[in-house]
């Protein structure tokens, strides 16, 4: 039996008694003492992503549970959930809560009941979309400072501040090891008082280690890294093009390892491959973003040669914290027939399963 009963968010579980009803992020009081193991500084981080998009109730059936499982005989260390919510369009100032798609508190305490069962460390990793179909990236409002007003950033901000401690209070009560407190939020990153505000707030009602995930070759543009615990990014760097070997992706690498060591000095914060990966499809490893492009030939060899290269500059690096490749589906296939019609970012039953798992249990 799960050992965890909220109520509210999907509509089951037992009603708060007078004297815990209000207690929450509202007073910084957190409703349970504070149980969140220490994480090792020297500990690499030998993690996955799992869940996006995944839709209420799918982390939990049969189907959600055997994909988990097959994702822990990698030999990971750490998994990291990414639940999403949404905004109406990228202009919007309000998040929608909407626990018809959104996965459940519910939902993400049997996954992080699970994790930990496995001996398997979690960060939560709450992420938002727009309904228009814009990167996330574009989020934000003009900086227009009117009657000294700003307006928009502030209702915007305050429905994202809500939104996040939300997930930082249940990421202490289930004891989640890290919370992620936004990713390649682009537009946003320069406003550096919300921020700091919004750091400050959710360490009053979380203990465990702070991220934020910026994307590739903006490392060094966000101001407030230094208050949070590592330096996150989604490294989709370009290394190859079609038909690229493991030296010539290793070579390029080693040059985002030197740029990345400079930045890491300079903040003094190890840094974390918050989202990395790469699709099973022919010239990829050129475009390691792309999810689009639907009509390129399988390829399994160039993401093998980009996920092994990787590993192989990085795992060694003191200043590199670890990984969360991207990304292992909800509900992942069975068959290596299965395997090779699929030429998204999924390793299983693909050579790149066979290297994460042996750098894996190498480190």
């Amino acid at each position: 039996m799960n050992a965890y009963n909220f109520s509210g968010s999907d509509g089951g579980g037992d009603m708060p008694s007078l004297e815990t009803a209000n207690i929450g992020y509202t007073d910084g009081v957190s409703p349970v003492p504070p149980r969140i193991p220490t994480v090792k500084p020297t500990e690499k981080i030998k993690g996955f992503t799992y869940g996006y998009m995944a839709n209420r109730g799918e982390i939990r059936s049969p189907r959600g549970i055997k994909s988990q499982d097959l994702l822990y005989e990698l030999g990971n260390n750490w998994v990291c959930l990414a639940v999403a919510n949404y905004q109406k369009a990228f202009y919007s100032t309000e998040i929608k809560w909407d626990f018809t798609r959104t996965p459940t508190d519910r939902d993400i305490a049997f996954f992080v009941e699970k994790a930990h069962s496995k001996a398997v460390k979690v960060c939560l990793k709450p992420m938002l979309n727009s309904d228009d179909n814009m990167w996330r990236a574009h989020i934000g409002f003009p900086d227009l400072n009117m009657d000294e007003m700003d307006g928009y950033w502030q209702k915007w901000f305050k429905s994202y501040t809500d939104y996040m401690l939300h997930y930082a209070e249940l990421a202490e009560e289930l004891g989640c090891e890290m919370l992620c407190i936004g990713c390649e939020m682009i537009a946003t990153e320069h406003k550096t008082d919300y921020w700091l505000d919004l750091i400050g707030k959710i360490r009053n009602v979380y203990h465990g280690k702070l991220v934020y995930n910026t994307n590739h070759s903006r490392e060094d543009a966000v101001s407030w890294f230094d208050v949070l615990d590592f330096l996150g990014t989604s490294a989709y760097y370009t290394v190859g093009e079609c038909g690229s070997d493991k030296a010539t992706m290793t070579a390029a690498w080693e040059n985002v390892r030197k740029r990345m060591n400079g930045i890491s000095d300079k903040v003094r914060k190890n840094y974390i491959f918050m989202e990395i990966g790469c699709r099973s499809a022919e010239g990829c490893s050129a475009m390691p973003w792309d999810f689009s492009r639907t009509d390129l030939p399988w390829n399994e060899v160039e993401q093998a040669n980009f996920y092994e290269s990787c590993l192989d500059v990085f795992m060694g690096e003191e200043r590199f914290a670890g990984v969360f490749w991207w990304d292992w589906s909800t509900f992942i296939y069975n068959t290596a027939e299965e395997a090779k019609a699929d030429t998204g970012f999924n390793i299983h039953l693909k050579k790149a399963e066979k290297v994460v798992r042996e750098k894996y249990a190498e480190t």
